[in-house]
């Protein structure tokens, strides 16, 4: 496929749906908390179920990914810590330049993205990917937004307790090894992937307002190491873990590496803002920082998944 054609097929319907959402953000008093905690509880649990449930890949497969997801988050905290310190970054930017090269946005842009661009099994690889992420971020996220702000960061286990994504994902492993997954052409099935599928277009709406509510101030101007980190930095480590892993379906490795590039996720504005205590340097605050870091990464994404997603196909690389 040429550029235009993926940019047509798979980046044009995300950034017309997230378009949407930012004219709505930036015209209407839309609050996205509720449609965060409708998709959080109700509409990406059943995603989840409902691919993993019905999904053709392997255990085998599943095993790697959430391994994959595990290792390249480590890997990305080193580095990004690493880099931090010898640049000399202060808290709480250090604890903040470290959320945001860490943990991509695998959810409201990932996953429609891996739909788009791989089908069915980049569905289900995504949303894998989405709820192993969800773990790392309420535990070890947590606490380096924490660490800033003072905070010992025990509730980020507790919440980890209480995601939805999580059960759902040990729910549909349970149910295909005990072969008792619902027919697909039942009701219940059925009336999970319709509500599943809703989250998709839901996620890219939510996207779209809070890039169109974020506020970016000055910290444009220091968002330049910390979107090198994750664009150009990430897909190498991603890259780098598919190949240690091996995988065996190059659709679900091709599918993985692009969700290690996705941009900066929102949620790290969460929690800087909960748990850093409105901490500042020179001015800037770790949300300030966080919000510019998420809409620089966003907008560098479109031609650099476009291109990203093009060598993937080709088959080059894996």
């Amino acid at each position: 496929m040429s550029l235009v054609s993926i940019f047509a097929t798979a980046i044009l319907p995300i950034l017309a749906l997230a378009g949407i959402g930012f004219l709505l953000g930036r015209t209407q008093e839309v609050d996205p908390g509720p449609l965060n905690t409708i998709t959080l509880y109700v509409l990406a649990p059943a995603l989840v179920f409902h691919s993993l449930a019905t999904t053709t890949l392997g255990g085998g497969t599943l095993v790697r990914v959430a391994l994959g997801v595990a290792a390249y988050t480590v890997a990305m905290i080193l580095v990004s810590e690493g880099i931090g310190r010898l640049l000399g970054e202060p808290e709480p930017i250090l604890s903040a330049l470290v959320l945001v090269s860490a943990f991509p946005n695998s959810g409201n842009y990932g996953v429609p993205l891996s739909e788009f661009a791989f089908g069915a099994t980049g569905r289900s690889t995504a949303v894998l990917y989405l709820a192993v992420q969800g773990v790392l971020i309420y535990t070890i996220g947590v606490y380096i937004a924490s660490r800033s702000g003072g905070s010992a960061g025990l509730d980020g286990f507790k919440r980890a307790l209480r995601i939805p994504l999580v059960y759902a994902v040990v729910a549909a492993i349970a149910a295909r090894w005990l072969g008792v997954v619902p027919p697909a052409d039942g009701a219940a099935m059925e009336t999970l992937q319709l509500v599943g599928d809703s989250s998709i277009p839901v996620m890219l709406l939510i996207l779209g307002i809070q890039l169109a509510n974020t506020d970016y101030g000055s910290a444009l101007s220091r968002v330049g190491v910390a979107s090198a980190l994750k664009m150009v930095v990430a897909p190498v480590v991603g890259l780098g873990v598919a190949f240690a892993l091996g995988f065996t379906d190059p659709t679900v490795a091709r599918v993985f590496v692009l969700e290690c590039a996705m941009p900066a996720a929102i949620t790290p504005l969460i929690l800087v803002i909960e748990f850093s205590e409105g901490a500042t340097i020179g001015g800037l605050s770790a949300a300030e920082y966080v919000s510019a870091v998420v809409f620089a990464t966003t907008l560098v994404s479109i031609p650099m998944l476009t291109l990203l997603i093009a060598v993937l196909e080709s088959g080059v690389v894996i």
